[in-house]
């Protein structure tokens, strides 16, 4: 379990900051959300948008850990912001072939510092993670959120004390889904599977205890539980998750479970 950050204060343990940028179009949603947010010893508020647009200029400028974001604003909604502020995962950066020495470089070719050669793709750090925050729950809403990338869909009628867990969660990289969310989105996902939208070519790539992580992945299992549930070390667990979301090209926890339910490996409730 992971230790609160109170008692890591007393003990003498440094707390890592999570900054936190809060976008919403209404001022007094966000005075609200902004003071519960700004009580937790372990979250910083470094910003407020009103709407889409601005969350995105704020988003690159700031560099925050986690975007919490509201979906219907004005002009740019929540979903494209989360598009634009995710954006897609970065390849990995290809090998250099060996420049030829000068003398060597035939006539017409261009060379090491010839401007028309193209530079290599620049690795960064990930990106902010987005936890939408809504009082919509529909099911349109909830799919497309996740598929643009959002690592968390939390309704706004939740428990104060659930924001800041869930601020929390998202920052550590695992997945957040309210309740009814889940149920929404197992209900869509199972529409989508029988349309098709199979990945069976993904899916062989994995070996059978990736497979297996990846089951209980979907069930909304921890790291920690996971690895009592397969009697193997957390670490380890936290290794395979890294080569599962690598594999399948996925940027974290909850784009796991939607692969996981459109493509079968976790039963879905009601089928027969």
């Amino acid at each position: 379990m992971t230790e609160a950050p109170e008692a890591a204060e007393s003990a003498g343990t440094a707390v890592k900051v999570i900054r936190v940028l809060l976008v919403d179009d209404q001022e007094m949603v966000r005075d609200g959300l902004g003071a519960l947010l700004s009580s937790a010893p372990d979250i910083e508020l470094v910003g407020e948008a009103g709407d889409g647009l601005r969350a995105v200029q704020l988003a690159a400028e700031l560099s925050p850990d986690v975007v919490v974001m509201d979906i219907r604003m004005p002009g740019m909604d929540g979903l494209a912001a989360t598009a634009r502020i995710v954006g897609p995962p970065v390849p990995p950066v290809p090998p250099v072939p060996p420049v030829l020495p000068v003398q060597s470089v035939p006539p017409g070719v261009p060379g090491p510092a010839d401007p028309e050669v193209p530079a290599g793709p620049r690795s960064h750090a990930p990106g902010p993670r987005v936890l939408i925050l809504t009082t919509f729950d529909l099911d349109e809403y909830v799919y497309e959120a996740l598929a643009q990338g959002a690592s968390g869909f939390l309704l706004k009628d939740a428990p104060a004390r659930d924001l800041i867990n869930a601020v929390r969660v998202i920052a550590a990289g695992e997945a957040l889904l309210a309740p009814s969310v889940t149920r929404r989105l197992i209900d869509d996902v199972a529409r989508r599977r029988r349309s098709g939208s199979l990945r069976p070519e993904a899916i062989s790539a994995l070996t059978a205890r990736e497979l297996d992580v990846l089951r209980q992945v979907a069930r909304g299992l921890s790291n920690g539980e996971i690895a009592e549930e397969l009697f193997l070390s957390e670490q380890t667990i936290k290794t395979h998750v890294g080569r599962i979301l690598a594999k399948l090209e996925l940027r974290d926890r909850t784009q796991a479970v939607v692969f996981a339910y459109e493509n079968g490996l976790v039963g879905i409730v009601g089928e027969g």
